[in-house]
């Protein structure tokens, strides 16, 4: 499928790697041209070097911690008017919530719930008056399943979800649209974290955990990234103008629920 989006001006935050990387080559794959984002500066010039020998698109690296105001600068910098818009951010880790001290909690809402919202401050006006402009926000399958130990995580996401949701449907009617991608698990060096810490602490291998993991998952599998990607540039064609406001569950069919 023609995704109507080739020659679009898209940014993608925190896609050196993983599923940000995965929606920045779908992106990229759909004939946009990217400003990609990392806080690694070798691994971000490498991803972007790699993105342009596959696709053959126009990949500008911009090394930045979008959670700052600095950071968010540099981005519009390099790109002031963007068509479309990637939200993501790497979430705080798992944590006992009696632990968390009043500044860790700060900066966690900042990283997952306000660096979004700014950007979107200073975007959407733009995209509005082009009558053209797709944001999509990854936050996390735990949004409707929260987990604990990720509870800092899932509180600032379900904010950013319920925040936005009254302001997707300001901008509805000039072709604007914003929805939520929530990843479950995916195959990334992130999960693979994840299940190593969990094989230390239970004294397992990490091959005995992951079994695990995937024994609850209707799928049984973890998911590809590339899927994930794949569905974020659908959200943003000129085919999906009419869905915003929206949570797309991609979990393999974790979350047993019919809505």
């Amino acid at each position: 499928m023609d995704l109507g989006i080739s020659g679009r001006k898209a940014i993608v935050c925190a896609s050196s790697r993983g599923l940000g990387r995965a929606c920045a080559r779908a992106l990229a794959d759909a004939g946009c041209e990217l400003v990609i984002n990392g806080r690694d500066g070798k691994k971000l010039e490498a991803a972007a070097v790699e993105l342009r020998n596959l696709t053959g698109a126009k990949v500008t690296a911009v090394a930045a911690d979008i959670s700052t105001p600095e950071g968010q600068a540099a981005l519009l910098a390099a790109c002031p008017a963007p068509d479309i818009l990637v939200n993501n951010n790497s979430g705080p880790p798992m944590r006992d919530f009696r632990e968390l001290t009043r500044q860790q909690m700060i900066d966690g809402v900042v990283a997952n719930m306000v660096a979004a919202i700014e950007l979107i401050q200073k975007v959407i006006d733009p995209m509005t008056h082009k009558r053209f402009g797709r944001i999509v926000n990854i936050t996390s399958g735990s949004v409707k399943m929260p987990l604990a130990g990720l509870d800092l995580s899932s509180g600032a996401r379900a904010g950013l979800t319920a925040f936005l949701a009254g302001v997707a449907r300001t901008v509805a009617e000039k072709n604007v649209t914003i929805n939520n991608l929530l990843p479950g698990a995916f195959d990334t060096d992130r999960l693979r974290s994840t299940l190593s810490k969990t094989a230390e602490q239970k004294g397992k291998s990490i091959t005995a955990v992951a079994a695990e993991r995937i024994a609850g998952i209707p799928a049984r599998r973890f998911g590809d990234p590339a899927e994930f990607g794949a569905a974020c540039a659908f959200l943003c064609s000129a085919q999906a103008g009419y869905i915003t406001g929206q949570n797309l569950l991609i979990d393999g069919g974790t979350f047993s629920g019919a809505f």
